[in-house]
């Protein structure tokens, strides 16, 4: 912007203010008058309101201390959007050359009408996406050929005979149902719609075996266990459906939370147990055979300094690791909760939207401000926090050359790949840390924003961006 035109607006504003002060002194009875009565604040002690909230520090007893990670396994197959049912995998043999093999466009990415949000899986030699116009593919996980493609998505006739509303939030039909997600089990490929339907395809071939309607949208991805596909409804309801014919087993109704996030989540399923998570930051457990509730806990904290507490969503998935439930909930609690009484081990003040990863000694999280955590998975206590987006932060201008703004990227993760703890960014970045002290070890340009963590099948890591392209790793 031109300096002069700076200087000019400056002045504006400024006599703006002196005739504000010229207006006060005309004022009748004394009325903003220079002898008008001045509120005095009181003398005494500062307190700043930031105190009132709980900090994340590390812990003077683990400082220095080393903790212990186990060796990379083979990652034979990645079922679930958090590899498996429990969304629980420590640390995969994938990409140690860190170089992208192959990029495919596998569909629509996201625009202002539609969302990329389902998490890659992989099986049997493929690897399964959906993208932003509730399209799935099948690509070949060593060439990145594409297998088939099937549509979700309602034709207009089935809108037009009043099967779906024409968006689910109102509005044109044309890029509505955003959001849902696959999963693999059994042979078939499960697809849960922002267009309210689960569909069962087969997986070699992609031929529709049944579709069962839904009420409301579905963002989250389905999770797969047993005779049964579990989904997770916008309104907070979760249906347990026969993987064979589509048939609704039982549903589960927690308190509606309109207020949620552009993330979605899935639930967690061990033995006999299914851990739901809401937007209500209601985290339930459930009979997997009846649907009845076994437990419920809340991950909720209201801050005194951010409205954004209010979002109670658990948009990351839970983790079920050695017995303990791992949640974070986007208005402040990371929770460590024992799976059968559902009382909480430990609890620390993290606000995220991303799975927390159980891997040996130790639990990972990343919080909504970027901060990559260590925290001790039987105590909680802290070994340290590093702030990835050191470096990362940039100015924007804003309106006129004025009111410049600070944007940090926003992570996705992690994954234990090789020794090495991998996330992406909203800067097209893969990026790699030393799992035990946080420093960066290596980069790669991804050639879009990514919002969905990696996948890992086969010695190899698969990325979704946010542009509908499917990256490998090797």
């Amino acid at each position: 912007m031109n300096r002069v035109l700076k200087v000019a607006l400056l002045c504006g504003l400024a006599a703006t203010v002196a005739s504000c002060g010229t207006v006060r002194k005309a004022l009748p009875f004394g009325l903003g008058g220079r002898d008008a009565p001045q509120a005095t604040a009181a003398e005494g002690q500062r307190i700043s309101v930031l105190d009132f909230e709980q900090q994340l520090a590390p812990s003077a007893a683990l400082s220095g201390r080393d903790f212990f990670l186990p060796g990379p396994q083979p990652a034979i197959a990645w079922t679930q959007p958090g590899g498996n049912a429990e969304n629980a995998v420590e640390h995969v043999a994938a990409a140690p050359d860190f170089a992208i093999a192959w990029r495919r466009d596998i569909g629509a990415g996201s625009s202002s009408t539609r969302q990329v949000m389902a998490p890659v899986v992989a099986d049997n030699g493929r690897v399964f996406v959906l993208d932003g116009e509730a399209t799935v593919t099948a690509v070949d996980s060593a060439s990145g050929s594409v297998a088939w493609k099937v549509s979700v998505k309602p034709d207009e006739k089935e809108f037009r005979r009043g099967m779906f509303d024409l968006n689910p939030f109102g509005g044109s039909s044309t890029g509505g149902g955003f959001g849902g997600g696959v999963a693999v089990g059994g042979g078939k490929v499960f697809i849960a719609s922002g267009y309210r339907t689960v569909t069962a395809v087969d997986q070699s071939t992609g031929a529709v075996l049944w579709t069962t309607p839904v009420d409301v949208p579905i963002h989250g991805a389905p999770t797969v266990a047993g005779s049964r596909v579990y989904v997770v409804d916008v309104e907070n309801q979760i249906f347990a459906f026969d993987v064979n014919t589509g048939q609704q087993a039982w549903t589960y109704r927690g308190i509606p939370e309109p207020a949620r996030i552009m993330r979605a989540s899935s639930p967690a399923v061990t033995g006999e147990t299914v851990i739901a998570p809401f937007s209500s930051g209601e985290l339930v457990a459930l009979r997997a055979s009846t649907g009845q509730p076994v437990w419920q806990q809340e991950l909720s904290n209201t801050s005194r300094t951010s409205a954004l507490s209010e979002i109670r969503d658990i948009a990351g998935r839970p983790v079920v690791s050695r017995g303990i439930v791992y949640a974070v909930g986007h208005s402040g609690v990371m929770s460590a909760i024992d799976v059968r009484t559902g009382q909480p081990k430990w609890e620390l003040p993290v606000a995220g939207v991303n799975a927390p990863l159980p891997v040996g000694d130790v639990v990972y999280v990343v919080s909504k401000a970027g901060e990559l955590t260590v925290v001790n998975r039987d105590t909680g206590q802290v070994y340290w926090t590093r702030d990835l987006n050191e470096g990362r932060a940039r100015q924007e201008g804003g309106f006129l050359g004025f009111f410049d703004r600070t944007v940090r990227p926003t992570w996705s993760g992690p994954l234990l790949a090789t020794n090495r703890l991998v996330l992406v960014n909203s800067d097209g970045e893969l990026v790699a840390f030393d799992p035990k002290t946080g420093v960066q070890t290596a980069s790669l340009k991804l050639g879009g924003p990514a919002f969905i963590a990696p996948a890992a099948y086969n010695g190899a890591l698969y990325v979704l961006t946010d542009r509908g392209q499917l990256v490998s790793i090797r």
